[in-house]
């Protein structure tokens, strides 16, 4: 892939983490059980590929809440890597370092940084960061902020796969980001190709 092209990818990230109806058990605490990826390629406005990292949790357990919000079961995410492993294979195996990244809200930022810092794990991402939330608020002049379901309502497009499962919000937040760069509202520093 030339160097032209590379950079008019933005990897679009969204996670999942233990959750809880009401207030979490004593001694958990909300840890990423699943890392949703589509890269985007600005350049054509294409969905390129849709990757999903489960992530095995060490200080909570998947609450029968959470699994009927995400679809996610202890079992399943058992079987995934650790939180160490996964911000490798995004490094590695994602170029998430040396891409611009997006997600819907900040809340996949915080979580990573967090849960980096109390688990001593190299944050995966670079500084290019953007939030298509606020972007598509902008882009609208929307007073409220919308969730991601309702900013596809209002672009005019469907839900794609199940709401609240990683690989398939990265999906539908990567649709919103070549939406909004059609219309010329993707932010020149997130990674707008000239």
């Amino acid at each position: 892939m030339d160097s032209l092209r590379a950079e008019g990818l933005v990897n679009v990230v969204d996670v999942e983490a233990t959750c809880w109806a009401g207030s979490r058990p004593p001694g958990e605490v909300s840890e990423i059980i699943e890392i949703g990826l589509t890269v985007v390629d600005l350049h054509v406005g294409e969905r390129l590929a849709r990757h999903r990292i489960l992530v095995r949790p060490v200080r909570s357990m998947v609450s029968e809440f959470c699994t009927e919000l995400t679809g996610l079961t202890q079992y399943e995410v058992e079987q995934g890597v650790t939180f160490a492993e996964a911000c490798r294979l995004l490094a590695v195996e994602h170029r998430a370092g040396a891409r611009p990244w997006a997600s819907w809200g900040d809340y996949d930022r915080h979580q990573f940084l967090r849960q980096c810092r109390v688990t001593g794990t190299p944050y995966p991402f670079g500084r290019r960061h953007t939030n298509a939330k606020a972007a598509f608020t902008e882009a609208y002049s929307l007073r409220k902020r919308p969730g991601m379901a309702q900013a596809l309502e209002i672009a005019g497009r469907s839900l794609e796969g199940r709401h609240h499962r990683g690989e398939d919000d990265a999906w539908n937040i990567a649709a919103l980001v070549i939406h909004l760069w059609e219309r010329g509202a993707w932010p020149a520093a997130a990674g707008r190709p000239a």
